[in-house]
C-alpha cells in the first residue's frame, strides 16, 4: 500500500468523507493507503477540519508584490511605487528589505515567504490562563462533559469572561496534545474513549413486537408532554454483555435517573424491580411510565397494580419518544461501558453511578444538577 499524496485538494477531500461520516478503513480504501495514514492526517487537530487560512486585508497581495518588483526592475524609488499602489513608502521599503533588497527580490517567492511566516498559531485560552485550566481539569476528573463544563462557567461566573471557555476548546486541549494545556490522562473521563472528535452518525432503531393491552404513547394526557408537572418517567433497559442488563428510569422534568439491578431480562423480574425502586419514591413522583416496545415489560398490568403507576408505551421504532431516556442511557455509558458483564454491579454500585450523574450539571437544566431539581420539586410540591 502507497502513502497517498497529501497534496490540499486530498486533504480537503479526506474531510469531506470524514465529515460526511465515513470510517477510517472506507478513507483509506478510496485512497489506496492504510487508516492508521488517514488518522494521522486527521488527529493533527483531534478530528476538527482546520479553519481555512485567508489574508488579511491590509497585507500585500501577490499581484500588488508583482508591481513592486516591475518597479524594482525599473530602478523607481520606494516613494513612487507606493503611491501606484496607494501604500506608504515605508511599507514598500520593508518588504523589500526583508526578501533579499532589490537585486534578489522576487514577487513569487516573497510572497511565498510572507505566507509561511504569517502562520502563528495562537496560544490556547486554557494554557494562558492557569486558573481556568485548573477548574475545568478538576471538573474533568468529576467526570463531567465538556459542555456540562463550558455551561457551568458562564453560570458560576458570569461577569468574569476569562473564565469562560467553549466545549469545542476543551475537546480540542484534550485532543492535540501539542498544545500543552490538559493532561492526556484526562481523556479517560470523557464519556467516550476517543482521541479525536468523529461526526454525528444515524443508529437503526431496534427491533420491536405487539403487546397486549399496551396503552400508546398518543393517549398519554398532554401535561406529560409539556413536562409541567413532576412525576413522569421514562424507562429503558440499558444491554451489557452475557445477557446482563439494568433498568434505567429518568424523571422527566427534572432529568433524575434511578437505575435498577435486574437479574434477568423475564418480565416478571423486570417489573418487580421496577416497582420495588418505584415505590420509595414520593407519592408526587409516581404518576407514568413511558417506556419502548421491548417485551420486558409485557406485564405492564402487574406493574401498574402495584405501584398506581400508568404505562404507556412509545410506536414502533420511535425511541426519540423517550429523548430523555436516550439521552441518559448515552451519558451512563461512561460508567457502564459496553460489552461489560453488568452483573458484577450490586444496587449499592448502581446508586453510587446514579448519584454521580444526578450531581452533573445539564444544558436543559440551565446547567443545574438534576439532583438539585429533584429536592426542588419536592419542596415546592411537599
Amino acid at each position: 500500500m502507497r502513502r497517498p499524496p497529501w497534496s490540499e485538494s486530498k486533504t480537503a477531500e479526506v474531510w469531506r468523507r470524514w465529515e460526511a461520516g465515513e470510517s477510517l478503513r472506507t478513507i483509506a480504501t478510496a485512497f489506496a493507503c492504510t487508516h492508521p495514514a488517514i488518522g494521522k492526517v486527521l488527529r493533527r487537530t483531534g478530528g476538527r477540519r482546520p479553519p481555512l487560512r485567508r489574508r488579511a486585508a491590509r497585507v500585500l497581495t501577490s499581484g500588488e508584490r508583482e508591481e513592486i518588483s516591475r518597479g524594482v526592475a525599473s530602478d523607481e524609488t520606494f516613494a513612487a511605487i507606493g503611491r501606484r499602489l496607494a501604500r506608504s513608502r515605508s511599507t514598500i521599503s520593508r518588504e523589500v528589505g526583508r526578501h533579499g533588497g532589490r537585486p534578489a527580490y522576487r514577487a513569487a517567492e516573497a510572497d511565498r515567504r510572507a505566507w509561511v511566516k504569517a502562520a502563528r498559531p495562537k496560544r490556547c485560552r486554557l494554557a494562558a490562563r492557569p486558573q481556568l485550566r485548573q477548574v475545568v481539569a478538576a471538573k474533568l476528573t468529576c467526570d463531567w462533559s465538556p459542555e456540562q463544563i463550558a455551561g457551568w462557567l458562564k453560570v458560576t461566573y458570569p461577569d468574569n469572561p476569562d473564565m469562560h471557555v467553549s466545549h469545542e476548546t476543551i475537546y480540542q486541549s484534550l485532543f492535540v496534545h501539542s498544545r500543552g494545556a490538559l493532561k492526556r490522562a484526562l481523556l479517560r473521563h470523557l464519556r467516550r474513549p476517543r482521541t479525536m472528535r468523529r461526526p454525528r452518525r444515524s443508529t437503526p432503531a431496534g427491533p420491536s413486537g405487539p403487546l397486549a393491552d399496551a396503552i400508546s404513547i398518543r393517549e398519554r394526557p398532554p401535561t406529560v408532554e409539556d413536562r409541567a408537572i413532576p412525576g413522569h418517567w421514562e424507562g429503558d433497559l440499558l444491554a451489557g454483555t452475557i445477557d446482563s442488563q439494568i433498568g434505567t428510569l429518568v424523571e422527566r422534568q427534572s432529568r433524575y435517573v434511578v437505575l435498577v439491578r435486574l437479574p434477568t431480562k423475564e418480565t416478571t423480574a423486570v417489573v418487580d424491580a421496577l416497582a420495588q425502586q418505584i415505590r420509595r419514591l414520593p407519592q408526587q413522583l409516581r404518576r407514568s411510565l413511558t417506556w419502548d416496545r421491548g417485551r420486558e415489560l409485557a406485564a405492564h398490568q402487574r406493574f401498574t397494580v402495584a405501584t398506581d403507576v400508568a404505562v404507556y408505551f412509545c410506536d414502533p421504532h420511535s425511541p426519540w419518544q423517550r429523548g430523555s431516556n436516550e439521552n441518559t442511557n448515552g451519558l451512563l455509558r461512561q460508567y457502564l461501558r459496553r460489552g461489560s458483564d453488568f452483573r458484577q454491579y450490586s444496587q449499592a454500585d448502581l446508586n453510587r453511578i446514579a448519584r454521580r450523574l444526578n450531581q452533573r450539571p445539564r444544558k436543559t437544566l440551565g446547567f443545574k444538577t438534576p439532583a438539585d431539581k429533584l429536592a426542588a420539586i419536592v419542596a415546592s410540591t411537599g
